[in-house]
């Protein structure tokens, strides 16, 4: 049972220890990624007032909405550490999705921003002049800053926890938009000024479709979804393999409330089992379940015959 990793398979479980210090680099990525964003967009404002370019510009902007959604990660992630289990009886595991849904969201809007100012001045016609010593500070500083990016991102991915996995992929993001801005910049100035509201158009559109994906993502793992086929059969085999007293499986549920699976189990007993020995094989098949890294909660119901109709039903 120990060795069953999150999607079920097989794997050495994690010590206390190990895992303590997984939080700490966890910790430590999010804060490195936090003051790295800020440094960062410092030096991209120096650039946008010098370039005057719109696609670094709406680079820029983006990483101001970086140090915005850093916050609220940050929030979030405390959050689920403070628990109180009075007015969150079944925990905050949720804020984690909801803290990324913001975070997407407000990315999202900064693209639509980006593409009607660019779309208006392509419509103006208008493009500003940069002077060629300072055009080369730009370029240099957002070179410096694509490859920050990078490096934070690959440091970011080594992570499975959501919030990080949030931060590698904003990382990624600005890979991809500070290569498009700068590109699109320089060849503005250096041949016809519609490729900068242009690259600016591009910029904005991936952000928009990227973190729109982001968003559904995150809406179908709070709506109660199902668990993929092959986790609920799984978890079947995990139940039946449990103890030889199981007689039939009349149920097995898994759906998401969060970042995180509930399971629902009906399992069949003898009739004449005693109920000190029915609640001890319900009890620790709850704890098996439970230890699952996927399963934030599980709940055994515990009967002796399956042919009666569902005792709960959906309210409509």
């Amino acid at each position: 049972m120990e060795t069953i990793n999150e999607s079920g398979c097989l794997h050495g479980s994690l010590t206390e220890d190990e895992l303590k210090q997984l939080a700490r680099s966890e910790r430590m990525a999010i804060h490195v990624s936090n003051i790295a964003n800020m440094v960062l967009f410092i030096a991209k404002v120096y650039a946008s007032v010098e370039s005057r370019s719109l696609a670094v510009i709406a680079s820029t902007l983006d990483s101001f909405l970086d140090l915005l959604s850093g916050c609220i990660l940050w929030f979030t992630s405390n959050a689920m550490k403070n628990p109180n289990h009075y007015h969150y009886p079944i925990g905050k595991k949720r804020m984690q999705p909801v803290g990324i849904i913001v975070f997407a969201s407000v990315m999202a809007t900064l693209g639509l921003q980006v593409l009607l100012e660019s779309v208006k001045q392509l419509i103006s016609k208008s493009s500003p002049e940069v002077d060629h010593e300072k055009e080369k500070w730009m370029i240099g500083i957002m070179v410096s800053v694509t490859l920050v990016k990078f490096l934070l991102m690959v440091y970011c991915r080594r992570f499975e926890n959501e919030i990080v996995g949030a931060y590698a992929q904003d990382h990624f993001f600005d890979v991809i938009t500070n290569s498009v801005g700068l590109v699109t910049a320089v060849l503005a100035i250096r041949f016809y000024w519609w490729i900068d509201p242009t690259g600016a158009i591009l910029i904005a559109v991936y952000t928009i479709s990227t973190w729109s994906r982001t968003v559904v993502e995150n809406v179908w793992s709070l709506i109660g979804r199902t668990a993929p086929p092959d986790f609920l059969a799984k978890i079947t085999y995990l139940i039946w393999n449990h103890h030889q007293e199981i007689q039939h499986i009349d149920t097995v549920r898994a759906y998401a409330l969060g970042s995180h699976y509930f399971v629902e189990v009906d399992i069949v007993l003898p009739e004449d089992m005693l109920l000190s020995q029915a609640h001890n094989i319900g009890e620790t098949l709850q704890v098996k379940l439970e230890q699952l890294p996927q399963v934030e909660r599980a709940f055994v119901h515990v009967d002796f015959e399956f042919t009666h109709t569902p005792e709960h039903k959906n309210k409509v």
